[in-house]
């Protein structure tokens, strides 16, 4: 009986995670009605990134009223997972469509992160995962320190909130406060991105124009999260201007490593490890990922390669079905993906790529199971390997 272990990524604007291993699971039942399979949706640790983790182990989640990012109440949540491990996503309290038509980052705050972080840690957790991602942010995940204790000081004394457009404001942290709030937890944060804080490649320049900043915004905000560096500096003793990932989330992923001690890991190693990938791979003949687009982004650790640098330590062979795929992917096989498998059998546009998403992804599961097994099967047209969605 042969074992499959399905660990997808969405295919974004199209399958969630959720969808990708329902139909692939379908497929192999259709065709293996007595196959074994294990499904572990996966999501980065932006908008989704709770109910992946719910859906792949297990758990509860809670709903917590939390402040928005504009400062209005919004219903937030969070997942506690079977082993007591909280995962947050930031997007639940401080993301891009929460803000609405309010997208000033330089007034945007992260304080309802915080909230949801406290709320979890009074229901006994004792790890917290925190997924950046989505965010509508550019605090330095300074209103997260904040909510949790943390104290912001301006030049007379009095404390106030930071964000974007106040982080200059700060001449003192005072850490007390959040140091009991986070005693004895320990705080893994996702992050899939190795921006710096500031300059040209951090946190303003590049993400802080798609949440509303013109060019004088984002020159005002890098200054500010630079003021943040030195006073994380002079204050809580660490240098984070030359961070990798520090300039995710606007700043947060520096502020989580600052604030909380937080150890920034690509979320993919984080999945693999909640979800106990490895013991779940024992047996498999077959671990099947996806994305919807393979490119040199991916080399860097997500779903696709991350995934295959653990099967082939443990000897397993992983097919990759993806939305699409740059032409020279012999980096990617290096890695050891054993093949990639584009799913749109014609040349198509996005829009009817999108509609025909679901029934070309079963078809390709359907191909790829009956040439695994050796069995007769449609012919594929050559364009079939390559990639064929015009964006």
């Amino acid at each position: 009986m042969a074992k499959y272990v399905l660990i997808p990524d969405s295919f974004k604007g199209t399958l969630s995670s959720e969808d990708i291993c329902r139909i692939a699971s379908e497929e192999i039942l259709r065709l293996e009605p007595e196959a074994e399979i294990c499904a572990i949706p996966v999501a980065d640790g932006g908008e989704g990134t709770v109910d992946a983790f719910l859906a792949a182990v297990g758990g509860t989640r809670a709903e917590v009223p939390c402040t928005g990012p504009c400062g209005q109440e919004v219903m937030g949540f969070y997942g506690l997972l079977p082993d007591g491990t909280a995962v947050v996503e930031m997007a639940a309290a401080a993301g891009l469509p929460l803000a609405g038509a309010c997208r000033d980052p330089e007034k945007t705050t992260t304080y309802g992160v915080g909230q949801l972080m406290a709320h979890a840690l009074s229901r006994g957790a004792k790890r917290l995962v925190l997924g950046l991602g989505g965010s509508a942010t550019n605090d330095g995940g300074c209103g997260a320190a904040a909510a949790l204790g943390a104290e912001f000081l301006d030049a007379e004394g009095r404390a106030f909130v930071p964000t974007g457009g106040t982080l200059t404001q700060i001449a003192h942290i005072r850490m007390e406060g959040l140091r009991e709030t986070l005693a004895g937890a320990e705080v893994t944060v996702m992050c899939d991105i190795d921006n710096p804080l500031c300059g040209p490649a951090g946190a303003a320049a590049v993400f802080g124009p798609q949440k509303g900043a013109d060019a004088a915004m984002v020159a005002r905000m890098d200054a500010g999260l630079r003021h943040l560096a030195e006073m994380l500096e002079k204050d809580v003793g660490m240098e984070v201007l030359t961070l990798a990932g520090g300039g995710s989330a606007g700043g947060f992923g520096a502020g989580a490593a600052a604030f909380f001690g937080g150890q920034l890991r690509m979320g993919i190693d984080v999945v693999l490890d909640l979800t106990d990938f490895d013991r779940k791979c024992r047996g498999a003949s077959l671990v099947i990922t996806g994305e919807g687009h393979l490119d040199s982004q991916s080399l860097r650790g997500k779903t696709v390669v991350g995934v295959a640098r653990r099967a082939r330590a443990l000897g397993v062979p992983e097919a990759a079905l993806v939305g699409g795929c740059e032409t020279a992917l012999d980096a990617v096989y290096a890695e050891g993906v054993s093949g990639v498998f584009p799913i749109h059998p014609a040349l198509c546009t996005w829009p009817q790529a999108a509609v025909r998403t679901e029934e070309d992804l079963r078809f390709t599961m359907g191909n790829l199971l009956r040439f695994k097994n050796g069995r007769p099967h449609r012919s594929l047209p050559f364009s079939y390997m390559a990639p064929n969605v015009i964006r």
